[in-house]
């Protein structure tokens, strides 16, 4: 059984090999470069050192969420291509389980926490219970006591206090939280060495071999990362009223442009646009084609005189609404369209179960930015040194009614 491990879920980018339940092969990076910069050299180097025939590989396994948007976007888009070029499933695996598989044999309670900004963490709690069969290490052998999740730091240490139990922290987010957890955990607690906690595909790999051998497996159309965030669900009551409001105090769109749904045979002609747009940041066209189709998904294009003149784009996460795209025609620009575009994708948005959205952007892009403020998004954090060629830093905005 050959599975091929991706691992681009945080700032750590890896891959591994496993064979028949050995590690053949691992590498991995945690330095600030783009995931699209290093997760394809990676393979094809990986490729090259263990001669591997790519036909012969069973499966790629992948970390599912949560995580990074854009990296988890990356990694599943280079699942998702190979394994359906090769015609192999993909073997989805939660990131804090493969975060905690790291720590196998551990006593007492493993709890992995990445960093998800605003003082929450995606974490989730685990125990091992390893059975003296005589045997390898199976995936029954970790309990999870709690599901990974997106919630404030402090939530997650009351939890831990309820448990009464020793606990182990690892993740990148401990560091960010090392001083709640020193001042809040009422229980014995460690932190795990620096070899064991970050994000790794040899963990990823072998773990995904024992979900594949559990026929745990999607096909690479039905993979999709899962995005976190702490629960802010609202009563159906409140819902309608916001609704409402949003539509009473929304401007009308100017007669002679229409927002409608992207229809499938716009999307060569929309690709093109974006990437005149956004150059090597703009998806292509087989990934808005991936989109469109979707029912979590809500893709619009402006209309003017029958001649479309720029679209937007959001993806629907646990309620969350990730704008993924949003690209006005240059000679259309500073006339509202773009305004027009995401009021039309909000009100969509809650058709699908949508409740606040998030999206990230240049530091330098001072249009978008006061465009996204006019539409009711609030900055809440920055990625420093995000975005490459040329360096850049990454505005984190929300909007929450």
């Amino acid at each position: 059984m050959k599975i091929l491990a991706i691992e681009a879920s945080g700032q750590v980018a890896a891959v591994a090999l496993s064979v028949d339940g050995r590690l053949v092969a691992e590498y991995r990076v945690d330095h600030r470069k783009t995931h699209s910069q290093t997760l394809v050299p990676m393979l094809d180097e990986l490729r090259r050192m263990t001669e591997l025939d790519l036909t012969a590989l069973d499966a790629v396994a992948v970390t599912a969420g949560p995580g990074s948007f854009t990296g988890l976007r990356i990694g599943a888009a280079t699942a998702k291509g190979m394994a359906f070029a090769l015609g192999i499933p993909i073997v989805p695996v939660p990131t804090t389980d493969a975060i905690a598989w790291q720590l196998y044999g551990e006593g007492g309670i493993v709890c992995p926490m990445m960093d998800a900004r605003r003082n929450q963490v995606y974490t989730g709690l685990y125990c091992f219970h390893p059975q003296m069969r005589g045997g390898r290490p199976q995936a029954e052998d970790m309990e999870v006591l709690t599901p990974p999740c997106a919630v404030p730091v402090e939530e997650i240490l009351t939890r831990i206090n309820s448990l009464g139990r020793e606990v182990t922290f690892t993740g990148d987010g401990v560091g960010v939280s090392e001083a709640a957890i020193r001042s809040l955990v009422k229980v014995p607690y460690r932190f795990a060495p620096s070899w064991k906690n970050r994000q790794d595909a040899a963990a990823l790999a072998d773990l995904g071999a024992l979900r594949y051998a559990e026929g745990i497996t999607v096909s690479a159309e039905e993979f999709a990362p899962v995005y976190l965030r702490a629960s802010q669900a609202e009563r159906e009551a409140a819902e309608r009223k916001k609704k409402e409001r949003e539509e009473a105090s929304a401007p009308s769109a100017p007669v002679e442009i229409v927002i409608r749904t992207m229809a499938p045979e716009e999307v060569p002609i929309e690709a093109a646009r974006e990437a005149a747009c956004l150059g090597h940041e703009a998806w292509n066209e087989r990934q808005l084609m991936d989109v469109v189709a979707r029912r979590d998904c809500v893709y619009l294009v402006a209309e003017a005189t029958g001649q479309v003149i720029g679209h937007a784009g959001v993806r629907c996460v646990c309620g969350t609404g990730e704008v993924t795209n949003v690209c006005v025609d240059e000679n259309r620009r500073r006339q509202g369209v773009g305004g027009m575009l995401l009021r039309e994708l909000i009100r969509k948005g809650a058709d699908i179960g949508i409740d606040a959205y998030t999206l990230e952007v240049r530091a330098s892009n001072a249009a978008a930015l006061k465009l996204y403020e006019k539409s009711g998004f609030v900055r809440e954090g920055v990625r420093p040194g995000f975005y490459e060629d040329p360096a850049d830093d990454a505005v984190i905005l929300w909007r929450r009614d």
